[in-house]
């Protein structure tokens, strides 16, 4: 399938979002473009329902309403030609869904190390120093 014919999401190995749940609309795009962008619908905004989808299992539904909300709306108007911005909202649809899936590691607190103190106060005492050189005494 060529990339103007491509019609569905693409998430994973494992994950596809069909069709049907994609809702499109079009639109002309804004700026300059001459008789061009007067006559073509080429912006494209592309919808997709989080809470009604059968694609993601109830616990990556879970984390993407977490994530994403209740909806994922994508509008792209970057070209000319309304089948390169279709492609170009299901990529970044792809990949926000990608991100939003990804679990990210907990962070965990540390303390500074010894050296990193030590420089600190240094720099902290050296600047004081700097500080007090300045300072006018009158007698």
């Amino acid at each position: 399938m060529s990339m103007a014919e491509r019609r569905e999401a693409q998430i994973s190995n494992r994950i596809t979002i069909p069709e049907t749940e994609l809702t499109w609309r079009y639109g002309p795009s804004g700026g300059p473009g001459g008789q061009h962008a007067n006559t073509s619908n080429t912006r494209v905004e592309l919808v997709w329902e989080i809470g009604v989808t059968s694609a993601v299992t109830t616990a990556e539904k879970d984390r993407l309403l977490g994530e994403l909300g209740p909806r994922t709306r994508i509008v792209v108007d970057e070209t000319r030609s309304q089948s390169r911005n279709r492609d170009l909202a299901i990529d970044r649809l792809e990949e926000r869904v990608r991100d939003a899936l990804t679990v990210k590691p907990k962070r965990r607190k540390t303390k500074p190390k010894r050296g990193a103190i030590e420089r600190r106060l240094k720099a902290k005492k050296e600047k004081s120093q700097r500080k007090a050189s300045r300072k006018v005494t009158y007698d």
